[in-house]
């Protein structure tokens, strides 16, 4: 071989090593190990103006400094570990409740996906990460609300309070419905009342024949007190008259410490937010969960237009999988996932269980057989950090010790119909580990967790049966 051919069997192959390179690292992030916590910092995208039919409020990490709360009520986040304990109690309280009875979950073509059905509504407040301001009442009075897209019914704390049951612990005052001009108390014969019956919530009737629910949450904590209507102001002049909620005079259990005034259902059943404002935002809403708690997102009631290069069409979309016995929960199929670039080859019978998409559950669960195959993707574009003990249920961890960023294998979604996820960095490693964990055998149904959702805008199209996901929305 001459030494020219030498040279040029050198520069190509020093070309497709460049090329090999250039290639892998186009399958990885950098994930930023030491963002800002301290000051909240301007969001990476417009909160969606309200000029096209939709009203859209900010929403904040109720832990971090762009939470609406008092910085002075003392309240702190639970440390990953509380947190992840906190997390399989909800995950595991809802998989007790799904695994008493099957049921059918229908898209809008009618063809339907098995999945079981709980017989109640039940989860734990204390992973409900993302709060919301709203004004209640008229004159209207700040409420500070946790979302949740696993409960239907609302409630705010009110006056009074009366021992041996408080309110919990809170950062601002307790609406007094004696000092609204538009509050009503729902008699025991109203229709709204009765409907608080067929979901399990009524609580019968006080001495002066007003409605009276209960809401039970999995830990063991409940909220009762009247069932009521007032005007509900979300921004500007967007109000919705005669919505209902709870006025709750009594709280049990440590699920209801923390420092909120209350909680907005924003699930699939009559008494949600969803339902009550069908008529004017179509039975939609979309949300975006900010990268880290040191920025802020939004909620957003009603879609977006489609056409004109924006709106609807932004979105990957897929089917959403309802349940006919118990409507407050929202499913999607996942049929696969990509690590890398590269699809991992499962078989959508993996998933056939269904996976809830869920705004209150922090980790994503996966059946055994998906988080395996995960889990070992992600392991062998790992191998230059060191491996690190698990953190609760997580356990494919590493050791970044002494580094501000790192780079990790992408990680995407993909579900029934098309639609591609490929998740923020955040949304793919927590704590140090990846945030992904089994459920508790190949059957089960899997959830689509808040990390995985992170930056996201996630739209519920309940009305149309739709799931649309667009990336880089804050």
């Amino acid at each position: 071989m001459t030494s020219v051919s030498l040279v040029l069997l050198l520069l190509l192959c020093s070309y497709h090593s460049f090329v090999a390179r250039a290639g892998n690292e186009q399958s990885y992030k950098v994930l930023d190990l030491n963002p800002s916590r301290a000051v909240c910092s301007e969001p990476n995208a417009t909160i969606p103006s309200s000029s096209d039919g939709t009203s859209s409020v900010t929403l904040s990490h109720r832990y971090g400094p762009c939470s609406p709360a008092d910085p002075n009520s003392g309240e702190k986040r639970p440390t990953d570990e509380e947190l992840l304990r906190r997390d399989q109690l909800r995950a595991d309280y809802i998989r007790r409740k799904f695994s008493g009875s099957n049921g059918t979950a229908a898209g809008e073509d009618g063809q339907s996906s098995k999945v079981s059905v709980p017989t109640t509504l039940g989860s734990s407040l204390d992973t409900l990460e993302y709060v919301i301001s709203v004004g209640l009442g008229s004159p209207a009075v700040t409420q500070r609300v946790v979302i949740d897209t696993g409960s239907d019914v609302s409630w705010v704390q009110c006056e009074p309070c009366p021992a041996p049951s408080p309110c919990h612990a809170h950062a601002g005052a307790l609406f007094d419905p004696a000092a609204s001009s538009t509050y009503a108390a729902f008699n025991c014969s109203a229709a709204e009342c009765a409907q608080l019956g067929d979901s399990g919530e009524a609580n019968g009737c006080d001495a002066k024949s007003r409605c009276q629910y209960i809401v039970k949450y999995g830990d063991g904590s409940n909220t009762t007190g009247t069932y009521s209507s007032d005007v509900l102001t979300l921004s500007g002049s967007d109000v919705v008259r005669g919505f209902q909620f709870g006025c709750s005079h009594a709280e049990l259990g440590a699920g209801m410490d923390d420092k909120t005034d209350g909680l907005i259902g924003l699930g699939g059943d009559a008494q949600s937010l969803v339902s009550q404002t069908a008529a004017r935002y179509g039975k939609s809403f979309s949300y975006c969960l900010p990268a880290t708690p040191a920025s802020s997102g939004f909620l957003t009631l009603g879609a977006p237009a489609s056409g004109g290069g924006g709106g609807a069409s932004r979105f990957a979309t897929t089917p959403m999988l309802r349940s006919k016995k118990v409507p407050t929960y929202y499913f999607a199929a996942l049929e696969d996932i990509a690590v890398g670039g590269k699809k991992l080859g499962l078989s959508p019978s993996v998933f056939a269980a269904g996976s809830l998409v869920d705004s209150g559950t922090v980790i994503t669960r996966l059946p055994p057989a998906a988080y395996a195959a995960l889990s070992s993707a992600f392991r062998a574009g790992m191998t230059r950090y060191a491996r690190a003990e698990p953190l609760g249920i997580l356990d494919t961890c590493f050791n970044f010790t002494g580094l501000d960023k790192v780079s990790i294998p992408t990680v995407a979604l993909v579900f029934a119909g098309g639609a591609v996820v490929d998740l923020d960095a955040h949304g793919i490693v927590s704590g140090g580990c990846l945030a992904f964990a089994p459920t508790c055998d190949d059957k089960a149904f899997g959830t689509i967790g808040n990390v995985q959702q992170r930056t996201f805008e996630v739209l519920y199209d309940v009305g149309g049966g739709v799931f649309g996901f667009r990336a880089g929305a804050c």
